[in-house]
């Protein structure tokens, strides 16, 4: 990504600190760009995890716990509040386990991201993120079925959750956000291998909306991929969530804390 877009970035994301009178711990870039499978008109996806003061936390009526904005020259900026994020972090939220990965960071508080990230290892939940890839490899799937063509993009937001449905499967851990990281899972399928990369190849240089003609090599992956994940989840067995004083203690270590008011 060219610096000077990082440095447009960054000098946003100040400006959102001071008008909402909050602390960015941590932003990254989410989406396309982060997977690496941006077109060239794609929008930057920024994401950020904020605190406030902790006068703000000691109300009787909650307050909003996201900053959201609309989308400007291709730039989408939102961020959740930390009580939040932990929150979806005792659900294994598989969005945040994104962001933790990305391979685009903007902001890093050391002291938090070092700490959080070693505290979201305990709470990957493989269930869980199974079924929240697979639905979302089925739903992209579902809406291109019956067309001679796709949109070069969906076939990615088809393929993406399908390998991330296959690592998890295979090495039981949080997959990686970089789609040619997930890729190397299939290297032996060399047809099917070489035809992905060629697509991801034109998508790089198309439009968000191109189209292709449907592939039939790729189309019988993801068909055989699909089954195969809802047939081994079913064997699956839940695990137990580590006790809340866990996020408990670290958030109240993040909002004492003076230095990152």
């Amino acid at each position: 990504m060219k610096k000077i877009i990082v440095q447009q970035i960054q000098k946003r994301l100040k400006e959102i600190e001071k008008e909402h009178k909050v602390k960015i711990l941590y932003a990254n870039e989410s989406g396309s760009r982060a997977w690496g499978f941006e077109s060239t008109d794609s929008d930057y996806d920024i994401r950020f995890i904020y605190k406030r003061s902790q006068k703000w936390y000691l109300k009787i009526k909650p307050g909003r716990d996201v900053i959201e904005f609309p989308i400007v020259n291709y730039f989408d900026y939102s961020g959740w509040d930390l009580k939040k994020t932990l929150l979806l972090l005792e659900k294994s939220n598989p969005v945040l386990m994104e962001w933790l990965i990305s391979p685009i960071v903007y902001v890093k508080d050391k002291n938090f991201y070092e700490k959080f990230l070693n505290l979201s290892s305990h709470y990957f939940n493989p269930i869980f993120s199974l079924y929240h890839y697979l639905n979302m490899a089925k739903s992209n799937f579902k809406e291109f079925q019956n067309n001679n063509t796709v949109k070069i993009k969906k076939y990615f937001y088809v393929l993406r959750p399908v390998l991330a449905c296959k690592w998890i499967d295979e090495r039981k851990e949080v997959p990686p956000i970089e789609f040619l990281k997930l890729l190397k899972l299939i290297e032996e399928k060399q047809r099917l291998h070489e035809s992905i990369l060629n697509l991801l190849q034109r998508k790089k240089v198309s439009r968000e909306l191109g189209k292709e003609m449907r592939i039939t090599i790729i189309d019988d992956f993801l068909f055989e991929t699909i089954e195969m994940i809802e047939n081994k989840i079913r064997n699956y067995k839940s695990i137990s969530k580590p006790k809340r004083k866990i996020l408990d203690d670290f958030f109240l270590e993040m909002i004492l804390d003076d230095t990152n008011k």
